[in-house]
Protein backbone atom coordinates (compact mmCIF):
# COMPACT_ATOMS: atom_id res chain seq x y z
CA UNK A 1 0.00 0.00 0.00
CA UNK A 2 1.06 3.44 -0.69
CA UNK A 3 2.16 5.74 1.97
CA UNK A 4 1.90 9.59 3.04
CA UNK A 5 4.86 11.73 3.05
CA UNK A 6 5.55 14.63 3.95
CA UNK A 7 8.80 17.35 4.76
CA UNK A 8 9.96 17.50 8.51
CA UNK A 9 11.70 20.53 9.91
CA UNK A 10 12.59 20.66 13.19
CA UNK A 11 12.04 17.42 13.78
CA UNK A 12 8.28 18.03 12.88
CA UNK A 13 5.81 17.16 10.09
CA UNK A 14 4.69 20.24 8.26
CA UNK A 15 1.23 20.04 7.54
CA UNK A 16 -0.67 20.53 4.36
CA UNK A 17 0.92 20.46 0.71
CA UNK A 18 1.48 23.72 -0.38
CA UNK A 19 3.42 22.67 -3.58
CA UNK A 20 0.78 20.20 -4.79
CA UNK A 21 1.13 16.39 -4.67
CA UNK A 22 3.39 14.09 -6.23
CA UNK A 23 3.11 10.29 -6.71
CA UNK A 24 6.28 8.38 -6.63
CA UNK A 25 5.72 4.84 -8.53
CA UNK A 26 7.32 1.70 -9.06
CA UNK A 27 8.94 2.14 -12.41
CA UNK A 28 8.86 -1.25 -12.61
CA UNK A 29 5.60 -1.52 -12.30
CA UNK A 30 3.54 1.70 -12.73
CA UNK A 31 0.04 0.60 -11.01
CA UNK A 32 2.03 0.33 -8.20
CA UNK A 33 1.86 3.60 -5.69
CA UNK A 34 5.12 3.86 -3.54
CA UNK A 35 4.51 6.96 -1.85
CA UNK A 36 1.71 9.70 -2.02
CA UNK A 37 4.19 12.89 -1.58
CA UNK A 38 3.13 16.05 0.16
CA UNK A 39 5.08 18.90 -1.76
CA UNK A 40 6.26 21.96 -0.04
CA UNK A 41 6.83 25.36 -1.38
CA UNK A 42 9.62 27.84 -1.44
CA UNK A 43 8.33 28.95 1.80
CA UNK A 44 8.65 25.54 3.31
CA UNK A 45 12.54 25.26 2.45
CA UNK A 46 13.33 28.76 3.44
CA UNK A 47 11.70 27.64 6.94
CA UNK A 48 13.40 24.75 7.10
CA UNK A 49 16.81 26.22 6.70
CA UNK A 50 16.19 28.99 9.19
CA UNK A 51 15.38 26.27 11.61
CA UNK A 52 18.38 24.15 10.53
CA UNK A 53 20.25 27.77 11.23
CA UNK A 54 18.98 28.39 14.67
CA UNK A 55 19.93 24.91 15.57
CA UNK A 56 24.04 25.48 13.98
CA UNK A 57 25.34 26.74 16.83
CA UNK A 58 24.60 24.20 19.61
CA UNK A 59 25.37 21.34 17.31
CA UNK A 60 28.62 22.62 16.42
CA UNK A 61 29.37 22.79 20.26
CA UNK A 62 28.65 19.04 20.63
CA UNK A 63 32.24 17.48 21.08
CA UNK A 64 33.78 16.26 17.56
CA UNK A 65 34.45 12.45 18.96
CA UNK A 66 30.83 13.00 19.88
CA UNK A 67 29.73 13.85 16.70
CA UNK A 68 31.68 11.03 15.03
CA UNK A 69 29.96 8.75 17.45
CA UNK A 70 26.75 9.51 16.04
CA UNK A 71 28.20 8.72 12.37
CA UNK A 72 29.26 5.52 13.84
CA UNK A 73 25.97 4.26 14.81
CA UNK A 74 24.29 5.81 11.56
CA UNK A 75 26.56 3.36 10.24
CA UNK A 76 25.21 0.19 12.64
CA UNK A 77 21.63 1.08 12.20
CA UNK A 78 21.76 1.43 8.44
CA UNK A 79 24.11 -1.79 8.59
CA UNK A 80 20.61 -3.28 10.37
CA UNK A 81 18.47 -2.45 8.15
CA UNK A 82 20.17 -3.26 4.61
CA UNK A 83 17.79 -5.63 3.19
CA UNK A 84 14.83 -3.52 4.01
CA UNK A 85 16.27 -0.72 2.98
CA UNK A 86 17.39 -1.91 -0.35
CA UNK A 87 14.35 -3.64 -1.05
CA UNK A 88 12.50 -0.19 -1.04
CA UNK A 89 15.11 1.55 -3.30
CA UNK A 90 14.24 -1.50 -6.36
CA UNK A 91 10.77 -1.03 -5.81
CA UNK A 92 10.95 3.05 -6.25
CA UNK A 93 13.70 3.19 -8.45
CA UNK A 94 13.82 -0.04 -10.38
CA UNK A 95 17.25 -0.71 -9.62
CA UNK A 96 18.03 -4.25 -9.47
CA UNK A 97 18.28 -5.85 -6.02
CA UNK A 98 22.12 -6.54 -5.71
CA UNK A 99 22.91 -3.10 -6.91
CA UNK A 100 20.34 -1.94 -4.72
CA UNK A 101 22.15 -3.89 -1.90
CA UNK A 102 25.49 -2.33 -3.04
CA UNK A 103 24.58 1.37 -3.14
CA UNK A 104 22.96 0.41 0.45
CA UNK A 105 26.37 -0.49 1.57
CA UNK A 106 28.13 2.10 0.45
CA UNK A 107 26.25 4.87 2.78
CA UNK A 108 27.96 2.15 5.45
CA UNK A 109 30.88 2.24 3.82
CA UNK A 110 30.98 5.98 3.82
CA UNK A 111 30.09 6.00 7.92
CA UNK A 112 32.78 3.52 8.65
CA UNK A 113 35.05 6.12 7.28
CA UNK A 114 34.00 9.17 8.67
CA UNK A 115 33.49 8.00 11.58
CA UNK A 116 36.95 8.19 12.72
CA UNK A 117 36.86 11.95 11.39
CA UNK A 118 35.22 13.08 14.33
CA UNK A 119 38.67 12.42 16.14
CA UNK A 120 41.25 13.49 13.52
CA UNK A 121 39.67 17.45 12.35
CA UNK A 122 43.35 18.34 12.33
CA UNK A 123 44.68 21.50 12.42
CA UNK A 124 48.48 22.88 12.65
CA UNK A 125 50.50 24.28 15.53
CA UNK A 126 52.91 26.71 13.24
CA UNK A 127 56.49 28.45 14.45
CA UNK A 128 56.16 31.86 14.22
CA UNK A 129 58.58 34.37 12.94
CA UNK A 130 58.88 36.20 16.32
CA UNK A 131 59.49 34.76 19.70
CA UNK A 132 56.93 34.39 22.53
CA UNK A 133 53.97 33.71 19.91
CA UNK A 134 52.56 30.55 18.41
CA UNK A 135 50.09 30.41 15.16
CA UNK A 136 47.30 27.48 15.00
CA UNK A 137 44.96 26.74 12.24
CA UNK A 138 41.75 25.38 13.07
CA UNK A 139 38.84 23.26 10.72
CA UNK A 140 35.16 24.82 11.42
CA UNK A 141 31.91 23.97 10.25
CA UNK A 142 31.07 26.02 7.34
CA UNK A 143 27.14 26.56 8.86
CA UNK A 144 24.11 25.43 7.38
CA UNK A 145 24.17 23.32 3.95
CA UNK A 146 20.83 22.98 1.64
CA UNK A 147 21.74 19.96 0.02
CA UNK A 148 19.82 19.00 -2.94
CA UNK A 149 20.11 15.18 -4.47
CA UNK A 150 18.99 13.69 -7.67
CA UNK A 151 16.83 10.29 -7.53
CA UNK A 152 19.03 7.62 -9.37
CA UNK A 153 21.17 6.89 -6.48
CA UNK A 154 18.55 8.04 -4.11
CA UNK A 155 20.49 7.02 -0.57
CA UNK A 156 24.18 6.27 -1.42
CA UNK A 157 24.85 9.80 -3.12
CA UNK A 158 23.39 11.72 -0.23
CA UNK A 159 25.13 9.82 2.11
CA UNK A 160 28.19 11.51 0.71
CA UNK A 161 27.22 14.93 1.93
CA UNK A 162 24.88 14.26 4.87
CA UNK A 163 27.82 12.18 6.62
CA UNK A 164 30.57 14.34 6.18
CA UNK A 165 28.89 17.31 6.64
CA UNK A 166 27.12 16.21 10.10
CA UNK A 167 30.39 15.27 11.50
CA UNK A 168 32.53 18.44 10.66
CA UNK A 169 29.24 20.39 12.63
CA UNK A 170 27.63 21.16 10.06
CA UNK A 171 23.28 21.15 10.11
CA UNK A 172 21.68 20.27 6.88
CA UNK A 173 18.71 21.02 5.04
CA UNK A 174 18.15 17.82 2.50
CA UNK A 175 15.69 18.20 -0.32
CA UNK A 176 15.70 14.57 -2.32
CA UNK A 177 14.08 13.95 -5.43
CA UNK A 178 9.80 13.78 -5.71
CA UNK A 179 10.36 10.28 -7.25
CA UNK A 180 12.61 9.22 -4.70
CA UNK A 181 10.23 10.33 -1.88
CA UNK A 182 9.72 7.14 0.01
CA UNK A 183 13.61 5.77 -0.02
CA UNK A 184 14.91 9.10 1.01
CA UNK A 185 12.30 9.27 3.82
CA UNK A 186 13.57 6.00 5.22
CA UNK A 187 17.38 7.58 4.87
CA UNK A 188 15.92 10.34 6.88
CA UNK A 189 14.66 7.94 9.54
CA UNK A 190 17.39 5.78 10.01
CA UNK A 191 19.92 8.67 10.44
CA UNK A 192 17.47 9.99 12.91
CA UNK A 193 17.86 7.00 15.19
CA UNK A 194 21.17 7.44 15.69
CA UNK A 195 19.90 10.34 18.06
CA UNK A 196 20.64 13.45 16.60
CA UNK A 197 19.20 16.70 17.88
CA UNK A 198 15.87 18.32 16.24
CA UNK A 199 16.89 20.75 13.47
CA UNK A 200 19.89 19.49 12.56
CA UNK A 201 18.88 17.17 10.25
CA UNK A 202 15.98 18.54 7.81
CA UNK A 203 14.04 17.03 4.86
CA UNK A 204 11.99 18.58 2.47
CA UNK A 205 9.89 17.33 -0.44
CA UNK A 206 9.79 20.12 -3.02
CA UNK A 207 9.45 20.51 -7.13
CA UNK A 208 12.54 21.81 -8.82
CA UNK A 209 11.13 25.95 -9.50
CA UNK A 210 9.86 25.67 -5.28
CA UNK A 211 13.21 24.23 -4.40
CA UNK A 212 15.39 26.97 -6.33
CA UNK A 213 13.51 30.03 -5.03
CA UNK A 214 13.47 28.57 -1.35
CA UNK A 215 17.56 28.79 -2.00
CA UNK A 216 17.27 32.56 -3.28
CA UNK A 217 14.59 33.05 -0.20
CA UNK A 218 17.70 31.25 2.35
CA UNK A 219 20.56 32.97 0.96
CA UNK A 220 19.20 36.60 1.32
CA UNK A 221 18.42 35.67 4.21
CA UNK A 222 21.26 34.48 5.69
CA UNK A 223 20.30 30.82 6.08
CA UNK A 224 22.27 29.16 3.97
CA UNK A 225 26.29 28.79 4.12
CA UNK A 226 26.65 25.88 1.60
CA UNK A 227 25.15 24.24 -1.32
CA UNK A 228 25.84 20.68 -1.93
CA UNK A 229 24.08 19.75 -5.39
CA UNK A 230 23.78 16.83 -7.49
CA UNK A 231 21.82 16.58 -11.11
CA UNK A 232 21.66 17.57 -14.25
CA UNK A 233 24.11 20.31 -15.47
CA UNK A 234 21.71 22.99 -16.86
CA UNK A 235 19.89 22.66 -13.28
CA UNK A 236 23.51 22.97 -11.98
CA UNK A 237 24.43 26.49 -13.82
CA UNK A 238 21.87 27.76 -12.56
CA UNK A 239 22.41 26.78 -8.95
CA UNK A 240 25.87 27.56 -9.61
CA UNK A 241 25.30 31.56 -10.44
CA UNK A 242 22.74 31.68 -7.66
CA UNK A 243 25.24 30.97 -4.96
CA UNK A 244 27.59 32.91 -6.82
CA UNK A 245 26.00 36.20 -6.50
CA UNK A 246 26.21 35.51 -2.87
CA UNK A 247 29.73 34.99 -2.82
CA UNK A 248 29.51 31.14 -1.99
CA UNK A 249 30.74 28.30 -4.18
CA UNK A 250 28.66 25.20 -4.40
CA UNK A 251 29.69 21.78 -4.51
CA UNK A 252 28.38 20.84 -8.15
CA UNK A 253 28.50 17.55 -8.82
CA UNK A 254 26.51 16.89 -12.54
CA UNK A 255 26.40 15.04 -15.18
CA UNK A 256 28.71 13.27 -17.55
CA UNK A 257 29.80 12.57 -21.16
CA UNK A 258 32.08 9.96 -19.89
CA UNK A 259 34.08 8.17 -22.32
CA UNK A 260 35.85 4.40 -23.04
CA UNK A 261 38.98 4.43 -24.92
CA UNK A 262 39.75 0.68 -26.41
CA UNK A 263 43.46 0.02 -27.67
CA UNK A 264 45.27 -2.38 -29.75
CA UNK A 265 46.38 -4.44 -26.68
CA UNK A 266 43.11 -4.32 -24.90
CA UNK A 267 41.70 -7.50 -23.39
CA UNK A 268 38.88 -7.64 -25.29
CA UNK A 269 36.64 -9.40 -23.78
CA UNK A 270 37.19 -7.79 -20.42
CA UNK A 271 36.43 -4.49 -22.20
CA UNK A 272 33.31 -5.84 -23.48
CA UNK A 273 32.13 -6.70 -19.90
CA UNK A 274 33.57 -2.83 -18.70
CA UNK A 275 31.17 -1.44 -21.60
CA UNK A 276 28.10 -3.93 -20.81
CA UNK A 277 28.28 -2.57 -17.02
CA UNK A 278 28.89 0.74 -17.79
CA UNK A 279 26.77 1.42 -20.31
CA UNK A 280 23.89 -0.38 -19.29
CA UNK A 281 23.53 -0.99 -15.56
CA UNK A 282 21.17 1.20 -14.31
CA UNK A 283 19.54 1.47 -17.25
CA UNK A 284 22.39 3.82 -18.53
CA UNK A 285 21.23 6.20 -15.43
CA UNK A 286 24.32 6.70 -13.80
CA UNK A 287 26.10 10.32 -13.66
CA UNK A 288 29.15 7.61 -14.67
CA UNK A 289 27.33 5.71 -17.26
CA UNK A 290 29.45 5.03 -20.26
CA UNK A 291 28.53 7.61 -23.37
CA UNK A 292 31.16 6.96 -26.12
CA UNK A 293 33.55 3.68 -26.48
CA UNK A 294 36.37 5.42 -28.37
CA UNK A 295 38.13 1.82 -29.89
CA UNK A 296 41.17 1.87 -32.07
CA UNK A 297 40.34 1.04 -35.67
CA UNK A 298 42.59 -2.30 -35.24
CA UNK A 299 39.91 -3.66 -32.92
CA UNK A 300 37.24 -2.10 -33.70
CA UNK A 301 35.15 -4.70 -35.66
CA UNK A 302 36.16 -7.67 -32.92
CA UNK A 303 35.08 -5.60 -30.08
CA UNK A 304 32.02 -4.31 -31.67
CA UNK A 305 30.63 -7.65 -32.49
CA UNK A 306 31.23 -8.97 -29.05
CA UNK A 307 29.65 -6.40 -27.36
CA UNK A 308 26.64 -6.33 -29.60
CA UNK A 309 26.42 -10.40 -28.90
CA UNK A 310 26.55 -9.85 -25.30
CA UNK A 311 24.27 -7.08 -25.00
CA UNK A 312 21.93 -8.43 -26.75
CA UNK A 313 21.99 -11.87 -24.85
CA UNK A 314 21.85 -9.55 -21.39
CA UNK A 315 18.68 -10.24 -19.20
CA UNK A 316 16.72 -7.13 -18.87
CA UNK A 317 13.47 -7.04 -17.12
CA UNK A 318 12.18 -6.94 -13.33
CA UNK A 319 14.79 -5.42 -11.17
CA UNK A 320 13.54 -8.44 -8.74
CA UNK A 321 15.22 -10.73 -10.50
CA UNK A 322 18.69 -11.25 -11.74
CA UNK A 323 18.68 -8.90 -14.46
CA UNK A 324 21.52 -6.54 -16.32
CA UNK A 325 19.17 -3.66 -15.55
CA UNK A 326 15.39 -2.72 -14.94
CA UNK A 327 13.45 0.36 -16.34
CA UNK A 328 13.89 3.60 -16.63
CA UNK A 329 13.29 5.38 -13.31
CA UNK A 330 10.50 7.98 -13.82
CA UNK A 331 8.24 8.82 -16.93
CA UNK A 332 10.10 12.06 -17.42
CA UNK A 333 13.72 10.60 -17.99
CA UNK A 334 11.77 7.86 -20.25
CA UNK A 335 10.47 10.63 -22.29
CA UNK A 336 13.68 12.24 -22.84
CA UNK A 337 15.23 8.97 -23.38
CA UNK A 338 13.00 8.90 -26.65
CA UNK A 339 14.17 11.87 -27.65
CA UNK A 340 17.98 11.03 -27.90
CA UNK A 341 16.94 8.41 -29.80
CA UNK A 342 15.74 10.77 -32.38
CA UNK A 343 19.22 12.02 -32.33
CA UNK A 344 20.50 8.58 -34.79
CA UNK A 345 21.23 9.77 -38.14
CA UNK A 346 21.39 8.04 -40.88
CA UNK A 347 24.68 7.12 -40.54
CA UNK A 348 24.49 5.55 -37.98
CA UNK A 349 24.66 2.06 -38.00
CA UNK A 350 22.46 0.27 -34.51
CA UNK A 351 23.05 -2.72 -32.71
CA UNK A 352 22.62 -4.57 -29.86
CA UNK A 353 19.02 -5.07 -29.95
CA UNK A 354 15.70 -6.51 -31.77
CA UNK A 355 14.30 -3.43 -31.55
CA UNK A 356 14.85 0.37 -30.76
CA UNK A 357 12.68 2.25 -27.36
CA UNK A 358 10.27 0.58 -25.55
CA UNK A 359 9.80 -2.88 -24.94
CA UNK A 360 6.69 -4.03 -25.65
CA UNK A 361 4.42 -6.00 -27.47
CA UNK A 362 4.92 -3.66 -30.34
CA UNK A 363 8.33 -4.37 -30.24
CA UNK A 364 9.46 -6.98 -27.58
CA UNK A 365 13.03 -8.31 -26.48
CA UNK A 366 14.07 -11.97 -26.74
CA UNK A 367 14.73 -13.34 -23.17
CA UNK A 368 12.53 -10.29 -21.30
CA UNK A 369 12.28 -11.01 -17.59
CA UNK A 370 8.88 -10.10 -16.50
CA UNK A 371 6.00 -8.05 -17.98
CA UNK A 372 7.26 -5.58 -20.56
CA UNK A 373 3.90 -4.04 -20.76
CA UNK A 374 3.85 -3.18 -16.62
CA UNK A 375 7.26 -0.69 -16.88
CA UNK A 376 9.00 1.61 -18.07
CA UNK A 377 11.46 -0.75 -19.91
CA UNK A 378 13.62 0.39 -22.95
CA UNK A 379 15.81 -1.46 -25.43
CA UNK A 380 19.76 -1.33 -24.86
CA UNK A 381 20.94 0.19 -28.17
CA UNK A 382 24.72 0.73 -29.38
CA UNK A 383 25.19 3.54 -31.90
CA UNK A 384 28.14 3.09 -34.00
CA UNK A 385 30.07 5.34 -36.99
CA UNK A 386 29.75 8.60 -34.37
CA UNK A 387 31.06 11.60 -35.83
CA UNK A 388 32.38 14.80 -34.00
CA UNK A 389 29.47 16.82 -34.67
CA UNK A 390 26.81 14.35 -33.76
CA UNK A 391 24.86 15.14 -30.78
CA UNK A 392 24.98 11.53 -29.46
CA UNK A 393 28.89 12.28 -29.08
CA UNK A 394 28.66 15.77 -27.48
CA UNK A 395 26.07 15.22 -25.00
CA UNK A 396 24.66 13.41 -22.42
CA UNK A 397 22.18 10.87 -22.91
CA UNK A 398 20.87 9.16 -19.83
CA UNK A 399 19.35 5.55 -20.55
CA UNK A 400 20.64 2.90 -21.91
CA UNK A 401 22.60 3.88 -25.60
CA UNK A 402 26.05 3.73 -26.13
CA UNK A 403 27.71 5.24 -28.91
CA UNK A 404 30.93 3.97 -30.77
CA UNK A 405 33.80 5.84 -32.65
CA UNK A 406 37.14 4.53 -33.86
CA UNK A 407 40.27 6.42 -33.68
CA UNK A 408 44.06 5.80 -35.21
CA UNK A 409 46.60 7.85 -32.70
CA UNK A 410 45.76 7.64 -28.86
CA UNK A 411 46.15 11.52 -28.81
CA UNK A 412 43.05 11.65 -31.19
CA UNK A 413 41.56 9.35 -28.83
CA UNK A 414 41.79 11.67 -26.40
CA UNK A 415 40.76 15.14 -28.41
CA UNK A 416 37.56 13.31 -29.05
CA UNK A 417 36.79 11.66 -25.58
CA UNK A 418 37.84 15.29 -24.05
CA UNK A 419 35.42 17.26 -26.98
CA UNK A 420 31.82 17.02 -25.16
CA UNK A 421 33.39 19.32 -22.68
CA UNK A 422 32.58 17.10 -19.56
CA UNK A 423 35.04 15.88 -17.20
CA UNK A 424 33.50 13.49 -14.77
CA UNK A 425 34.79 9.76 -15.46
CA UNK A 426 36.82 8.12 -17.98
CA UNK A 427 38.20 4.48 -18.72
CA UNK A 428 40.80 3.18 -20.67
CA UNK A 429 41.73 -0.81 -21.40
CA UNK A 430 45.49 -1.26 -22.30
CA UNK A 431 48.21 -3.44 -21.20
CA UNK A 432 50.79 -0.21 -22.55
CA UNK A 433 52.11 1.78 -19.42
CA UNK A 434 52.65 4.68 -21.56
CA UNK A 435 49.47 4.70 -22.48
CA UNK A 436 47.87 4.54 -19.56
CA UNK A 437 50.10 7.67 -18.39
CA UNK A 438 49.80 9.83 -21.40
CA UNK A 439 45.85 9.36 -21.48
CA UNK A 440 45.94 10.17 -17.35
CA UNK A 441 47.90 13.13 -18.38
CA UNK A 442 45.48 14.32 -21.14
CA UNK A 443 41.97 13.64 -20.15
CA UNK A 444 39.79 15.96 -18.72
CA UNK A 445 38.21 13.75 -16.14
CA UNK A 446 38.17 14.04 -12.43
CA UNK A 447 38.60 10.45 -12.71
CA UNK A 448 39.90 7.42 -14.60
CA UNK A 449 39.58 3.86 -15.17
CA UNK A 450 42.23 1.59 -15.96
CA UNK A 451 41.10 -1.72 -17.29
CA UNK A 452 38.22 -0.60 -15.41
CA UNK A 453 34.45 0.49 -16.02
CA UNK A 454 33.66 4.32 -15.63
CA UNK A 455 31.42 3.31 -12.98
CA UNK A 456 32.34 2.38 -9.73
CA UNK A 457 32.93 4.81 -6.94
CA UNK A 458 34.93 4.30 -3.46
CA UNK A 459 34.18 5.98 -0.35
CA UNK A 460 37.64 6.91 0.33
CA UNK A 461 38.31 8.13 -3.04
CA UNK A 462 37.50 11.59 -4.32
CA UNK A 463 34.29 11.67 -6.59
CA UNK A 464 34.17 15.10 -9.00
CA UNK A 465 34.28 16.20 -12.49
CA UNK A 466 35.25 19.21 -14.02
CA UNK A 467 33.70 21.42 -16.59
CA UNK A 468 30.11 20.55 -17.31
CA UNK A 469 30.57 17.79 -15.08
CA UNK A 470 31.02 19.82 -12.05
CA UNK A 471 33.11 22.97 -10.53
CA UNK A 472 36.30 20.94 -9.25
CA UNK A 473 34.38 20.43 -5.82
CA UNK A 474 35.13 16.80 -4.91
CA UNK A 475 33.05 14.41 -2.72
CA UNK A 476 33.69 11.62 -0.72
CA UNK A 477 37.06 10.42 1.44
CA UNK A 478 39.10 13.24 3.10
CA UNK A 479 38.89 15.92 0.01
CA UNK A 480 35.42 16.38 0.56
CA UNK A 481 35.95 18.15 4.12
CA UNK A 482 36.93 21.05 2.24
CA UNK A 483 33.03 21.36 1.03
CA UNK A 484 32.35 21.35 4.75
CA UNK A 485 34.74 23.21 6.67
CA UNK A 486 36.75 26.66 6.66
CA UNK A 487 40.01 26.92 7.47
CA UNK A 488 40.70 29.55 10.65
CA UNK A 489 43.89 30.94 11.59
CA UNK A 490 44.59 31.92 15.06
CA UNK A 491 47.87 34.22 16.47
CA UNK A 492 48.62 34.31 20.36
CA UNK A 493 51.33 36.64 21.74
CA UNK A 494 52.49 35.85 25.13
CA UNK A 495 55.17 37.82 25.11
CA UNK A 496 53.44 41.02 26.73
CA UNK A 497 53.86 43.92 24.16
CA UNK A 498 52.67 44.66 20.68
CA UNK A 499 54.74 42.42 18.17
CA UNK A 500 54.29 43.62 14.21
CA UNK A 501 54.49 40.86 11.71
CA UNK A 502 57.37 41.80 9.08
CA UNK A 503 58.76 44.01 11.07
CA UNK A 504 59.76 42.76 14.48
CA UNK A 505 61.68 39.73 12.95
CA UNK A 506 64.27 37.88 14.77
CA UNK A 507 67.31 38.04 12.22
CA UNK A 508 70.78 36.37 11.74
CA UNK A 509 73.06 38.07 10.32
CA UNK A 510 74.80 35.68 7.49
CA UNK A 511 78.11 36.29 5.63
CA UNK A 512 77.18 35.62 1.96
CA UNK A 513 80.62 37.05 0.54
CA UNK A 514 82.20 33.34 2.77
CA UNK A 515 84.47 31.33 0.07
CA UNK A 516 86.49 28.95 0.67
CA UNK A 517 90.51 29.50 0.36
CA UNK A 518 91.66 27.27 -2.23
Amino acid sequence: MASTIGSIVGGRPVEGSPGGTFRSLNPSRLADVVAEVRLGDAATFAGACAAAKRAQQSWSRVPAPVRGRAVAAIGRIVEANKAALARLVTRELGKPYPEALGEVQEIIDTCDFFLGEGRRLYGQTIPSEMADKQLFTFRVPVGTAAVVTAGNFPVAVPSWYLVPALVTGNTVVWKPAEYAAASALALYELIQAAGLPEGVLNIVFADGEATFAGLERGLADGSIDKIGFTGSTAAGTRIGELAGRHLQSPCLELGGKNPMVVTPSAGIELAVEGALFSGFGTAGQRCTSLGTIIVHESVHDEFLARLAAATAAAPVGDPAQDVLYGPMLDQKFASRFEEYLGWIQPHHKVLGSSGLGRIGAASPRAGFVGDPEAGLFYHPTIVDGLQPGDALLREETFGPVVGVTTYTALDDAITLANAPGYGLSSAIYTTDPQQVFRFREGISAGMVSVNNSTSGAEAHLPFGGNGKSGNGSRQSGLWVLDQFTRWQSMNWDYSGRLQKAQMDVAELTPDLGFRLQS
